[in-house]
């Protein structure tokens, strides 16, 4: 194989990156679009060249032998059903996140891949940010000493109306499975577990439902965490804040990283915290401090890096950098976030799965029908 042919299923904002995606990509051809709602499938018929094969079916397309590799770019729920369909198709699978609404679909999605020996991969593009890359591997490094606490403020994911009444299925239990723990925070809970190397035992969580949008499901989030090392943390996050803030803190005993404004800061200290409390006479003062600016290179293609990636791990050139598996480990923070507010109390991780599923299907059945215009917007530059 000296290209990877690939078919997209969903012709929305999202798919219609991968689109441009591909195009701008090496040893990748799209030769495929699904989608079943025809004006999409239209729109894309007029934008894409006739070398293109377009179905309204997805099973249409696995089974046309037009494709190599699927990108699903739908709405989240259909993701596992459409990702195992993939497999069992014998093809390459790369997923937009998240990768599902609860941990139990992702891990039939994963059992599936294992089974077909095809590529399993999810689009969390941010690990591809250098400070990012720089943090996870400072920490792995024991730069930082045993992990105290973390802070994390994301606000920035501001979302008017507008974009909410885009589409039927958004902010819609039936339709999305949650607002923005499920739709924008993936990434942000993917890096949190990445970076720091461990998800959290005990979470107690406040989710606020329609606070700042006429919308069902949640837009404004505040949650507390305990890691089995002692560790804590806070996590907040909103859709209905402006001016923001985009805040990545993580406290060892040797000092602080700071990821704020697009700078990479430690805040080295010059001997071990806990060390320095038990054994110093001064009461104010800390061990003192150097301040490090971290210089990386400039983050520029983060999503066109993980589709060279998947392209050229699919052809045997490198290894596939973020793995199915990878769906679980953050999914399980948002699953226990949501469970936490609904049933107002502390949750455990490892999450009762069943009982996730079980509140989830009661916001579900209450779920209600919206009726508004559909669109796609023109460029998804800045959204993620």
């Amino acid at each position: 194989m000296d290209k990877v042919r690939f078919g997209i299923i969903g012709y929305g904002n999202i798919g219609n990156a991968h689109v441009e995606l591909l195009g701008r990509s090496e040893n990748a051809i799209l030769t495929a679009i699904a989608d079943i709602n025809p004006e999409r499938l239209a729109a894309a018929k007029e934008k894409l060249p006739d070398t293109v094969k377009f179905f309204n079916s997805s099973k249409e397309m696995m089974e046309s032998g037009l494709i190599d590799a699927v990108t699903i770019a739908t709405p989240h729920y259909f993701h596992p059903e459409l990702a195992i369909m993939g497999f069992e198709h014998g093809l390459h699978v790369l997923t937009e996140k998240p990768a599902g609404v609860y941990t139990k679909q992702v891990r039939a999605m994963n059992e599936a891949a294992s089974k077909s020996d095809k590529l399993f991969g999810i689009s969390f593009q941010n690990r591809f940010i250098p400070e990012y890359q720089k943090m996870h591997d400072m920490i792995a490094a024991g730069e930082l000493g045993e992990i105290m606490s973390v802070n994390i403020v994301v606000t920035d994911w501001f979302r008017s109306q507008a974009y909410y009444d885009s589409g039927t299925w958004r902010a819609t239990w039936a339709g999305e499975g949650g607002g923005v723990l499920i739709n924008q925070c993936p990434h942000n809970f993917d890096l949190w577990q990445w970076c720091l190397g461990m998800v959290p035992s005990k979470v107690r969580a406040f989710t606020h439902e329609g606070k700042w949008h006429d919308i069902e499901v949640e837009d404004d989030v505040s949650a507390y965490v305990e890691y089995s090392n002692g560790a804590t943390g806070v996590f907040v996050t909103s859709t209905g804040l402006y001016p923001n803030t985009n805040r990545f803190e993580v406290q060892g005993d040797l000092g602080m990283l700071r990821f704020e404004n697009n700078k990479l800061t430690f805040l080295k200290s010059k001997q071990s915290i806990t060390k320095f409390c038990k054994e110093t006479d001064d009461f104010w003062n800390g061990p003192g401090l150097e301040e490090i600016t971290i210089e990386c290179p400039e983050s520029t293609d983060n999503h066109q890096k993980l589709v060279q990636n998947f392209i050229n791990a699919v052809l045997g050139k490198e290894e596939l950098k973020i793995h199915g598996e990878e769906g679980i480990k953050g999914l399980t923070i948002s699953n226990a976030i949501h469970l936490s507010s609904w049933l107002d109390q502390t949750v455990q991780i490892p999450l009762d799965e069943e009982l996730f599923l079980s509140e989830l299907n009661k916001k579900i059945a209450m779920s209600k029908k919206k009726d508004v215009v559909e669109k796609i917007a023109t460029s998804m530059e800045g959204s993620y």
